[in-house]
C-alpha cells in the first residue's frame, strides 16, 4: 500500500509538473514523465516486466483503439454542446502538436509516453487499487491542466482501458492500443478539422 502511495504521489507531481511548466518545453516534461512512470512500473511489478506484444496483442489493441476512437467521434460534438468551452479546450489539446514535427511526436507516443501510461497506470495502479479507484486516479492526475474537456477525455479513455484490463486484456494488447489511438486522434485522424 505504501508503494500505491509512493507511485500515485509520484504520478500526481509528474503531472503538474508536466501540465503547469512553459508551453513550449511540455513534450520534453511530458516525455520524462513517461520515462520515470514507466520505470517505476517495471522496477516493481512483475505483470508489468511479462509484457508481451505479438501478433495477438498487436490484433486486439488495434481493435480496441478503433473502438475508443468511434466512442471519441461519436463524443466530440456532444462534448463541444455541453462543455462551456468545449470547442476551445479540445483546440488547446491539439495545438501541443505545433511543438515538435509529427515524426518526432510519433516517436515520442510510440516509445514512450503511450506504452509508460499503460504500464503504470493499468499495470502498477490497477492491480494494486482495482478498477474503479485506478479509473479515478488517472482522471484526478488530469485535474491540473485545468481543461475540463481534457479532464473529461481522460477519464472516458482509462475508463475504457481499465475496463479491458479488468476483463483479462493482456497489457501488450492495452499498450498497442494506446499508442495507436494517441497517433491516430492526435496526428492523423482529429475527431475535428484542426489546422496545421
Amino acid at each position: 500500500m505504501r508503494l500505491l502511495a509512493l507511485g500515485i504521489a509520484a504520478a500526481f507531481a509528474a503531472f503538474g509538473l508536466t501540465f503547469r511548466g512553459p508551453r513550449e518545453r511540455f513534450w520534453d516534461r511530458m516525455t520524462a514523465t513517461g520515462l520515470t512512470l514507466g520505470a517505476l512500473a517495471l522496477a516493481t511489478d512483475r505483470d508489468a516486466r511479462r509484457t508481451r506484444i505479438g501478433p495477438r496483442e498487436v490484433a486486439l489493441g488495434l481493435g480496441a483503439a478503433a473502438g475508443l476512437y468511434g466512442l471519441f467521434r461519436a463524443g466530440d460534438p456532444i462534448a463541444r454542446k455541453v462543455m462551456p468551452r468545449g470547442g476551445e479546450e479540445i483546440g488547446d489539446i491539439y495545438a501541443l502538436r505545433s511543438l515538435r514535427t509529427k515524426k518526432e511526436l510519433v516517436a515520442r507516443l510510440a516509445l514512450i509516453i503511450g506504452p509508460a501510461e499503460e504500464l503504470f497506470w493499468r499495470g502498477f495502479v490497477q492491480s494494486r487499487a482495482g478498477y474503479v479507484t485506478s479509473t479515478l486516479l488517472y482522471g484526478g492526475a488530469h485535474v491540473v491542466t485545468e481543461n475540463a474537456t481534457l479532464l473529461g477525455a481522460a477519464t472516458v479513455a482509462g475508463a475504457y482501458w481499465g475496463l479491458l484490463r479488468a476483463l483479462r486484456m493482456p497489457l501488450g494488447a492495452l499498450v498497442i492500443s494506446h499508442v495507436a489511438w494517441d497517433i491516430w486522434i492526435f496526428l492523423i485522424a482529429p475527431t475535428h478539422d484542426v489546422a496545421d
